[in-house]
């Protein structure tokens, strides 16, 4: 954790105040919807977005005109998002963070870290609790809990909800304050473990794609540079979902997010 020290006294942190189908791994993507971005002058490709005042609402390429893809990390945080994070930042990327309540609360200088580097911060419950099999009150327990831990930890709420195992119910969707996000490449990193298998998933994509890892796995820590010079090496840009989806809606399921149009 030495490194996490060193590394958080530089930055300068950021602080401002349906359907249940169970798929192995995290689960099964609700239907998209999203509306374009204000168009903007494309960036470097792989380039990051540039913060603005509110997490979330970031300058970045305009993904309805150049090749973006968002790269989202799950159930951490853990003892491998710091190296994760400088990887990040060395490429000049931008992901979004889906996180355990329980764990916020022992890693808050890491929540800290992921959102002064501009990446998103979403809530993937308090205990990695299946939403679709507790009761409605249970799962906004669930939802609630983590919300609050990521409030202690960073002083503002999480901008996006993903359900553990991909599963949970539409009227559970509909409830939620915030846009529910799912995924359209699961690269199955938990169930291989092996860093060559996660960059080859990762690299099946198309734009507009989310894609789903975790940072717990040492071996998807290992993948994500190569990950991030070959998609880079094609002219992707890395973005948040927020931005990849340009202004997704509280109570709906997004699954991929906007892209250049397709030439015949």
């Amino acid at each position: 954790m030495a490194s996490m020290v060193s590394r958080s006294t530089v930055l300068r942190f950021l602080v401002v105040p349906a359907l249940a189908l169970p798929l192995a791994g995290c689960g099964v993507p609700l239907s998209a919807h999203w509306q374009g971005l204000p168009a903007k002058a494309p960036s470097e490709p792989g380039a990051a977005a540039e913060s603005q005042d509110a997490p979330g609402a970031q300058e970045g390429p305009d993904c309805a005109e150049v090749k973006c893809v968002a790269l989202t990390f799950d159930d951490g945080p853990g003892p491998y998002t710091e190296s994760l994070l400088d990887v990040l930042d060395k490429h000049n990327a931008k992901a979004s963070f889906f996180l355990i309540g329980k764990d916020v609360a022992k890693y808050p200088d890491i929540v800290r870290e992921e959102l002064a580097s501009g990446h998103e911060i979403g809530n993937h419950t308090w205990s990695h609790q299946d939403l679709a099999k507790l009761s409605p009150a249970a799962a906004e327990r669930e939802l609630s809990k983590a919300d609050e831990a990521i409030k202690k930890a960073t002083g503002t709420a999480p901008t996006l909800m993903r359900p553990p195992y991909g599963t949970i119910t539409e009227s559970l969707t509909k409830a939620q304050p915030v846009p529910v996000v799912m995924w359209s490449d699961d690269t199955l990193d938990w169930k291989t473990r092996n860093a060559k298998k996660t960059v080859k998933a990762a690299e099946d994509i198309k734009p507009g794609s989310i894609v789903l890892m975790h940072d717990i796995h040492k071996s998807t820590i290992a993948a994500v540079p190569k990950i991030l010079e070959d998609l880079g090496a094609q002219g992707y840009h890395f973005v948040t979902v927020s931005q990849l989806i340009g202004e997704p809606k509280p109570g709906v399921g997004y699954k991929t997010g906007q892209h250049p149009p397709t030439k015949d």
